[in-house]
């Protein structure tokens, strides 16, 4: 029987995991990246348990899980220091079953493509979507160096995704959240910190440590969409944060502003009819941008990836029927975690002194009355299992975490 040959466009996370997931349940792929070289932007990237059990099926959980940095407290403060809540990371795994593992894109990327053969990541190939095919007929994908046909084509290019639309033209596609971020990893202060992070009048600040000793910190404020600093971002940063409690101004004392990264956000306010039509399918941002406040973006494309290929058995003549019960799985579950997230930004994003004394004694108040509320705000989305594993036996990971699993519902 021929092997079933699958496109995928894009070699963010969500892309990558899905050729590695796809590879193994003995698909052909050619994954096509634009970019010349693999160099992740975002910097850091929050992955909890949901999509580290979605990890175990391609023998990745046990690795990312051994990444994580976060031992003991943390929790939320104050611009002028002063803990709102608070929170400790054994809680959380075993609330949750694994840890919060903060990491580098990079590595994450790295790990990633060594589970796919060599050869299969072609950078610097820009790739349009031409025909999104249907039965009988392949989809097609063109490139500078022609014509390529597929049984499947995968669109992870991202939150301005081409293939979206291509497939849904009509769709107004993701809305301005409000607020734009910055993000740098540096090494790590000299001065030990608790990780944390900072609520103010329409900004906040996050610092969080990574396994390799760096530390991965972030802001986020109200602005208007486009905007830039007059002079350099690190500028900005200090003038928005340059007084906050310790250790931000010891962070931003070692950025370079040539590291800091700015992205306005932005969402899926209003969700697509399917995330397939013909033989493409979407994931990730290309799919559900949501806002970063509950940091699952990428655990949402991870396990997209994972539910997309355990639809699609390597004897699929037509994915038609898998593509459609891809969709009825993620796309309920998925905008639920984009609306979440839009209401957590909105927390966020108050401005006005009185709206932020509430919030601020409405939060230390609950943390006093009912300690690990903040965890629980996880329920329905860090406890999500991946479908039962369809791989060859001793090839899935971590079996015992995943078990009988729901997808497309709230565990």
């Amino acid at each position: 029987m021929q092997q079933p040959r699958a496109l995928v466009i894009g070699a963010g996370v969500g892309g990558l995991t899905a050729a590695a997931a796809l590879h193994r349940r003995g698909w052909s792929l050619t994954v096509l990246e634009r970019a010349v070289r693999l160099e992740p932007v975002g910097a850091g990237i929050s992955l909890a348990a949901n999509s580290q059990r979605a990890l175990d099926a391609i023998a990745l959980g046990d690795e990312v899980r051994a990444l994580a940095a976060w031992q003991g407290g943390g929790g939320l403060r104050t611009p002028g220091g002063r803990w709102l809540s608070r929170m400790d990371s054994a809680t959380m795994t075993e609330r949750f079953g694994g840890p919060l593992v903060l990491l580098h894109r990079a590595t994450l990327v790295d790990l990633l493509v060594s589970r796919l053969p060599e050869g299969v990541v072609r950078t610097g190939t820009a790739a349009r979507l031409t025909d999104p095919g249907a039965a009988g007929r392949p989809a097609r994908v063109t490139t500078e160096d022609g014509d390529h046909e597929a049984d499947l084509v995968i669109g992870a290019d991202g939150i301005d995704s081409a293939v979206r639309g291509t497939l849904f033209p009509d769709h107004p596609g993701p809305r301005y959240a409000g607020f734009t971020t910055w993000r740098v990893v540096i090494p790590a202060p000299d001065r030990p910190f608790e990780p944390h992070e900072t609520w103010g009048r329409g900004r906040i600040w996050g610092t969080q440590p990574l396994k390799d000793g760096r530390v991965y910190a972030y802001g986020a404020a109200v602005a208007p969409p486009g905007g830039r600093a007059p002079d350099d971002e690190l500028s900005e940063l200090l003038r928005l944060y340059g007084d906050w409690h310790r250790p931000i101004p010891d962070v931003l004392a070692s950025v370079a502003p040539q590291d800091v990264l700015r992205h306005d956000i932005r969402y899926m306010a209003e969700p697509l009819p399917a995330y397939h039509r013909g033989r493409v399918a979407l994931l990730g941002d290309a799919a559900h941008a949501m806002a970063p406040t509950m940091g699952q973006g990428g655990n949402q494309a991870i396990e997209d990836a994972v539910v997309l290929a355990h639809h699609l058995a390597p004897d699929t003549a037509d994915p038609s029927a898998a593509l459609a019960a891809y969709t009825r799985d993620r796309l309920p579950r998925t905008m639920d975690v984009v609306r979440r997230s839009a209401r957590s930004a909105r927390m966020i994003t108050l401005t006005s002194a009185p709206a932020v004394a509430f919030r601020d004694a409405a939060i230390a108040a609950i943390g006093r009355l009912a300690p690990g509320i903040a965890i629980r705000s996880f329920d329905g989305v860090a406890d999500w299992r991946p479908p039962t594993p369809t791989y060859p036996a001793g090839h899935g990971g971590s079996q015992d975490r995943t078990g009988p699993g729901r997808t497309g519902e709230n565990t």
